[in-house]
């Protein structure tokens, strides 16, 4: 079976009422492959050549996700890893820990889940979607915390890839991620008990519609949990970037905490609450051997790091929990 065969995602789905989404979802993931990035083929034949290893333990609970241990291959394996691993670079979520070779990725995601995750609903049992999903550290830690379905959806095709070279010592867990964004899902799929939105709302051209279509994807009283940057302000704050922010060109809207519980409102959702407000910190998101290119600190005005270097107030980040 390839890596890259979804054969037991549609299966999955088959069951849902996301079924009719059948009739042209291959169609829409090999139209991904196809038109995507230029070095898809490339990236494709790296994660297809990985060594064929068996993972004697696997943990998807703690901080670090941790696939196998050191002692389940040789030293010549794990650089050999190591290498082609590497050519996938960046990683942005994580850590990672497969067969000993620790993936210090630019985010510290642990941070963020440990934000988030005393304040949803168990996820035992429950259908989730992962919406930005990258390369699935947390679509790994749902399944990890008991989700008995997990669909993530990401356009990057480099993200794509990370996550099979690592499901690829997993087995066929029921963890799936799509090279799609969200406009790719049927119009009203209502078929999820959880929708995690993270690190997607302030690239959204329309965040309202963003927000109605967060909740189309939810069953009748399932829960949406949305991180984004915030600001401060009061209920008629919103930050709309001239141009970059913290170096970003595709950042829209940021607003404060109560204009976004009231859009939430004003979306159908019920019982919108703010769970968390973060400064993001340089020892949360920085650069690693895994991602070398400029990170957080180099995004802040150097004689004041409360303002970006545009001058925007610094990154602040806020988690909230609401139902459809």
């Amino acid at each position: 079976m390839s890596i890259f065969d979804y054969s037991s995602c549609y299966l999955a789905l088959k069951h849902t009422p996301l079924a009719a989404w059948l009739e042209v979802l291959p169609a829409q993931v090999e139209a991904a492959f196809q038109q995507g990035h230029g070095h898809w083929p490339e990236w494709r034949r790296l994660v297809m050549a990985l060594p064929v290893l068996v993972p004697s333990s696997i943990d998807l609970c703690g901080d670090v996700v941790r696939i196998g241990r050191r002692e389940d291959c040789s030293a010549e394996t794990v650089h050999k890893l190591e290498h082609q691993l590497q050519a996938l670079h960046p990683w942005r979520k994580g850590p990672f820990s497969v067969f000993g070779l620790v993936i210090d990725s630019e985010w510290r995601s642990e941070r963020k889940w440990a934000r988030l995750s005393p304040y949803i609903q168990p996820l035992q049992g429950r259908r989730v979607l992962d919406i930005g999903c990258g390369n699935g550290y947390y679509a790994l830690r749902m399944y990890g915390a008991g989700a008995s379905l997990v669909i993530g959806m990401d356009p990057g095709l480099r993200y794509v890839c990370q996550f099979y070279a690592l499901r690829n010592y997993l087995g066929d867990i029921p963890v799936h991620v799509l090279p799609l964004g969200i406009e790719a899902l049927p119009k009203h799929p209502a078929a999820f008990d959880t929708v995690f939105s993270m690190g997607v709302f302030y690239h959204r051209r329309s965040p309202l519609d963003h927000l109605m279509a967060l909740r189309r994807c939810l069953v009748p009283g399932g829960e949406l949990v949305l991180e984004t940057l915030v600001i401060e302000g009061d209920g008629q704050t919103v930050l709309v970037p001239p141009a970059r922010y913290a170096k970003m060109r595709n950042v829209w809207f940021i607003p404060s905490c109560q204009t976004l519980l009231g859009w939430l409102e004003r979306c159908g959702f019920h019982h919108a609450r703010l769970v968390d407000v973060s400064v993001t910190l340089c020892e949360e998101q920085r650069r690693t051997p895994w991602m070398r290119f400029e990170s957080l600190a180099d995004f802040l005005d150097p004689g004041n790091p409360a303002r970006t270097i545009e001058g925007h107030p610094a990154p602040r980040r806020a988690i909230f929990v609401a139902s459809a």
